[in-house]
């Protein structure tokens, strides 16, 4: 396979990716601060009802495409012997993996998975509701900073690719 024709490929790597994590900045920079400073019963059933529809997004399905794809791209790297972008394709595969993945797994989808067991906006998910937001948020920023991570590092893979032609 070409560097050319890899190099694109890391492109078009790159900008789900950023898509995803343009998503994450959202909710950190945008969406969470505002239904935090609202009234509980509010942001707690607004945030329900996002939950609810991201299992039925396209949001998703990049989220969780770009798992095996991340994968396979280091994979690939590796055995295609491109040294010159393996390190930056094993750094986009194990942020998104770990940082992306990872977090979203272990972190945010079980406080989501809790607040949407509650009833909406009733009085079990008002009184979770700050702890839910102080707890989610920080994790969402690292989400953030690692999808962004990824895509940079399909980025520089990319132009490293290239410029070896």
């Amino acid at each position: 396979m070409s560097n050319e024709l890899v190099s694109w490929s890391m492109l078009a790597l790159a900008m789900p990716s950023a898509v995803v994590a343009g998503v994450f900045m959202t909710f950190s920079d945008l969406v969470m601060p505002s239904l935090g400073r609202g009234d509980a019963a509010t942001g707690s059933a607004a945030m329900q009802m996002i939950n609810r529809k991201v299992y039925r997004s396209v949001f998703l399905v990049l989220l969780v495409g770009l798992v095996p794809v991340s994968a396979a791209a280091a994979i690939a790297a590796a055995m295609l012997a491109q040294p010159v972008a393996l390190p930056w394709l094993v750094a986009a595969a194990s942020l998104y993996l770990f940082g992306v993945f990872g977090v979203t797994v272990v972190a945010n989808v079980p406080m989501n998975i809790r607040l949407d067991g509650m009833s909406l906006a009733g009085g079990e998910a008002q009184a979770y509701w700050p702890d839910y937001v102080g707890g989610w948020l920080p994790w969402n920023h690292l989400r953030t900073l690692a999808a962004a991570g990824t895509a940079v590092c399909y980025m520089v893979a990319a132009v490293l690719l290239a410029q070896a032609g």
